[in-house]
């Protein structure tokens, strides 16, 4: 489903000898769509007649500056910047009047300040910015959710007893909250001209039929007509359509929802029914449940509970949920489908088709081969999705037997994202040395840190020594410590001299793939399933083996000494035995 609004604005006068309202509602361009829809309701603060003037400015300013804020940017980093600036230049022209020669100066200086209620809607989220007395309220499921709070001191006459309002303070203080979506909810946004003449029951009467805009006109029009006294001003959005969750969305989720407790089978988490307990290893649990909603079963992932509290682990497990999300949206061949939870989920966690199979490492310890022409089938599949992934701009970072599943439907694929990179990952991912030492690339543990990073190329490491060991059942650099780089000193027996049924070909492409020299080995996983698919019909050739002194630069010395030692002891034994005679 796309994101899709309905929205409508309205504002009228009513008694008043001149209009200091300003509404505005904008959707983001067709190009720029990731940006969501803005709406904003200001109530210019009546103090010498610039009322008018600082509403006006703040909410147009807001509708055209917030589309051009970078990508990069959360939407409360984006408002509180664009808002602050508006805010400095009211301030600066507030004590510009303040400061003009007395006989300048009219009775009332033109002194310009406004309230604002501000709504962004984005991805499956929203987020409000809020300050002074207009207010905003949710209406979800016939129920109304005061979004606001006003900043008043109670009734006082001076500057509409506001504490708090564009234009008022140096400093400006914004109240903002965030929420989620649900299709079908409805954004109400008013000047106190409407909500401090109509009740909540009237709101909720008028909200339920039309379109937003007939809405928003019912309400300003009702206003007026109940005897309101002041300007009225209303912002009405309805939601028909929400658009794929964003890493913010899924962030903010795991920031405001709850960890489940330990669940045991039987449970209910969100309507679903957990079956069984699968696994936990002390940072994550993972639950077998039975989705009503999808009508099948799913794997539940969370956070241990003792991680409940870890913002680094709730921003890690939010990355993985989104980047699953991402990377299945559109083709989850080769990868497990994530699904998004069910609306108005209560907790934090994240959904993966429920796979009924085992993993290639389980297999490989139960001793089973694999005939050749299967494994090769089963190496393409797998070849294959992770080119997927390097397409869509995602580092796996740990390729290995033990997240490589084969399900009863015999297709191979993909598991676990937890630890992968895709360019908006965590500052504390972006720093966890991930992957398993025996599957990882030798240039991972250099002391450069432009060799160290991982990129596809180190995906593509971990695929070779995958398929060396699918092949083999051993590793072909042996069982590798962190930091052990002496064990890359030698180069990989080829895998038809443990197993002769491997043809000469395929020795070539699992030789080219753990290549300690990495100008030797594929530069991409459709290089590499090239290969794969031509086989014996164009071989790629024999791998060179790599010098010795590339392999240990060291060797020279330790050469040398050798050398030296012998002849020592050569002299010694010249001296002490034939010189004696």
């Amino acid at each position: 489903m796309s994101f899709e609004l309905d929205m409508g604005c309205a504002m009228a006068r009513g008694p008043r000898s001149q209009l200091e309202d300003f509404v505005g509602c904008a959707l983001a361009p067709a190009h720029q769509a990731s940006w969501g829809g803005i709406a904003a309701v200001a109530d210019g603060v009546s103090s010498g007649g610039a009322g008018l003037m600082a509403a006006q400015t703040t909410v147009m300013t807001l509708l055209s500056d917030y589309h051009a804020t970078p990508a990069t940017w959360d939407t409360t980093v984006a408002l509180d910047r664009i808002l602050g600036a508006q805010n400095a230049w009211l301030v600066d022209h507030n004590r510009r009047q303040q400061d003009r020669p007395k006989r300048a100066q009219r009775a009332d200086p033109q002194l310009a300040m406004t309230t604002l209620t501000a709504l962004v809607l984005r991805g499956q989220g929203y987020t409000l910015a809020h300050v002074g007395d207009s207010r905003a309220a949710l209406i979800r499921a016939g129920e109304y959710t005061p979004l606001s709070q006003d900043h008043t001191m109670g009734g006082g006459v001076f500057e509409n007893g506001l504490t708090r309002a564009m234009g008022m303070d140096n400093a400006l203080r914004l109240d903002f909250q965030e929420g989620d979506l649900q299709v079908g909810d409805c954004f109400v946004l008013t000047s106190d001209g409407v909500h401090g003449v109509l009740k909540v029951s009237q709101v909720l009467a008028l909200t339920q039929e039309g379109s937003a805009q007939e809405v928003a006109d019912a309400l300003v029009a009702k206003a007026i007509a109940a005897g309101g006294r002041d300007n009225a001003s209303a912002v009405v959005i309805r939601i028909k359509g929400l658009a794929a969750a964003t890493l913010a969305d899924v962030r903010r989720q795991g920031e405001m929802r709850p960890i489940p407790p330990r669940l045991q089978a039987g449970d209910t988490v969100d309507g679903m029914r957990v079956d069984a307990s699968v696994f936990s290893n002390g940072v994550h649990r993972l639950y077998k449940v039975w989705c009503p909603r999808l009508a099948r079963h799913l794997a539940l992932k969370t956070l241990h509970e003792s991680r409940a509290s870890d913002p680094e682990e709730r921003a890690m497990l939010a990355h993985e949920g989104w980047l699953s999300g991402r990377a299945t949206e559109r083709d989850a061949r080769g990868l497990v489908k994530a699904h998004e939870a069910p609306p108005g989920a209560l907790a934090f966690y994240i959904l993966y088709d429920w796979l009924e199979g085992r993993t290639l490492a389980d297999r490989l310890s139960a001793g089973e081969r694999f005939e050749v022409p299967d494994l090769l089938e089963a190496c393409t599949q797998v070849v294959r999705a992770v080119g997927k992934l390097h397409q869509m701009g995602i580092v796996h970072r740990d390729i290995k037997p033990d997240n490589l599943h084969q399900g009863t439907d015999g297709h191979w694929r993909v598991l676990d994202l937890g630890v992968a990179l895709s360019g908006q990952e965590p500052k504390a991912l972006q720093a966890l040395h991930a992957g398993t030492p025996s599957y990882m690339n030798p240039e991972q543990w250099s002391d450069d840190p432009q060799q160290a990073r991982p990129g596809p190329h180190s995906d593509l490491f971990a695929l070779g020594v995958t398929l060396y060991t699918w092949l083999t059942g051993r590793l072909p650099y042996g069982e590798v410590e962190p930091y052990q780089v002496g064990r890359y000193r030698r180069d990989p027996v080829a895998p038809s001299r443990i197993r002769p049924d491997v043809p000469i070909w395929l020795d070539q492409i699992a030789l080219k793939a753990v290549a300690r020299d990495p100008k030797q080995r594929f530069e991409t996983a459709e290089e590499m399933l090239l290969a794969l698919e031509r086989g014996a019909s164009r071989p790629l050739g024999p791998a060179r083996h790599t010098p010795l002194l590339q392999r240990d630069p060291a060797a020279v010395w330790k050469i040398g000494l050798a050398f030296s030692v012998l002849f020592n002891l050569l002299l010694l034994y010249w001296v002490l035995v034939i010189g004696a005679h």
